[in-house]
C-alpha cells in the first residue's frame, strides 16, 4: 500500500494526524483559493487541523492511481482521490491530487472544488479557521 492509499485509509478512519505523517517535510499544498501554495509540514499540519473541524461528513468516493507530472516538472507516482463533503450546510465535491516522491512521501497535494458557490463557502470557512488559529492575520 503506497502513501496515497495509506492517506485515504487514515482520513477514512478520521485520523488526520496519521494522514499528515505521510507528508514530506517540504510539502506544498495547492489550494483552490490561494495562488501560492501552503509550504512546509508545520503550515500544512495547521491547515489540516482547520480542515478536520470544517468538513462535515467528509468521504472519499473514488480513487484513481497513476503517474503524473508534479508542479516542478518531474514525473512521479500520482493519485487522484474524489471526495464529497459538507461545509456550513453546503454540498461540496472535489478531488485531491497527490504526488509521491521516490521515498513514498506525499510531496504535493492539490485540491480542486466544485461548484463555484461551494468553493466560496469553503474559502470563507477555512480562512476563518486559519485566522482563529493564528495561522493567518
Amino acid at each position: 500500500m503506497n502513501a496515497a492509499a495509506r492517506f485515504r485509509t487514515a482520513i477514512d478512519a478520521g485520523d488526520f494526524d496519521a494522514a499528515v505523517e505521510l507528508f514530506a517535510e517540504d510539502i506544498r499544498f495547492y489550494s483552490p483559493v490561494k495562488f501560492k501554495p501552503f509550504e512546509g509540514i508545520d503550515t500544512v499540519r495547521a491547515l489540516f487541523r482547520v480542515l478536520q473541524r470544517t468538513f462535515e461528513d467528509f468521504r472519499y468516493v473514488g480513487d484513481f492511481p497513476g503517474r503524473g507530472e508534479a508542479p516542478d516538472g518531474t514525473e512521479t507516482g500520482a493519485h487522484v482521490l474524489h471526495f464529497r463533503t459538507v461545509v456550513n450546510g453546503k454540498q461540496v465535491e472535489g478531488i485531491d491530487l497527490l504526488h509521491l516522491d521516490e521515498n513514498d512521501r506525499i510531496t504535493t497535494f492539490t485540491v480542486m472544488i466544485r461548484p463555484m458557490s461551494s468553493l466560496q463557502t469553503v474559502s470563507e470557512a477555512v480562512y476563518a479557521g486559519l485566522a482563529a488559529d493564528g495561522v493567518v492575520g
